[in-house]
């Protein structure tokens, strides 16, 4: 089943149980693959795609979230967690600490890399390689850390 068609489906059972978060949370999704279809790339809205899609909005509530509670404004942060715990169910499940930790030793030990000098061939293909499953910042911490 497609992100949209899952969606879809997903948008009329939190209608009907009147739940609100899921709500505005499912029409922020739809909402960006609505825009990413029509965006005039022509290009077709894959898996790949559409784990960035979702991930560019869970960043963009993190960051208005932080915002919110720097100016202490709970009403709004509790609308964002919400939306933030919506959209995490349709990525894939993170990595732990240790999980992600593990990856980038392999990683480091494949690539040959021995100094922080080296970090861009190794957060280049992490990044690749966990798109999903750990956002960038997790990844660049864990490469710091082998590598120091």
């Amino acid at each position: 089943m497609s992100l949209e068609a899952k969606i879809a489906e997903d948008l009329k059972t939190a209608m009907k149980a009147k739940d609100e978060a899921a709500k505005r949370g499912i029409r922020a999704i739809k909402q960006a693959i609505l825009l990413a279809k029509t965006d005039g790339s022509g290009e077709e809205l894959n898996e790949e795609k559409e784990i960035k899609m979702l991930q560019k909005l869970v960043k963009q509530r993190r960051e208005s979230l932080e915002i919110y509670e720097k100016q202490g404004r709970e009403d709004l942060a509790v609308v964002e967690r919400e939306e933030i715990a919506v959209i995490e169910k349709y990525l894939p499940a993170a990595l732990s600490d240790e999980e992600l930790e593990a990856y980038i030793r392999k990683v480091v030990q494949e690539e040959g890399a021995t100094s922080v000098k080296e970090m861009g061939k190794i957060m280049a293909r992490a990044s690749k390689e966990l798109a999903g499953k750990a956002d960038g910042k997790a990844i660049s911490a864990a490469v710091k850390k082998v590598l120091s």
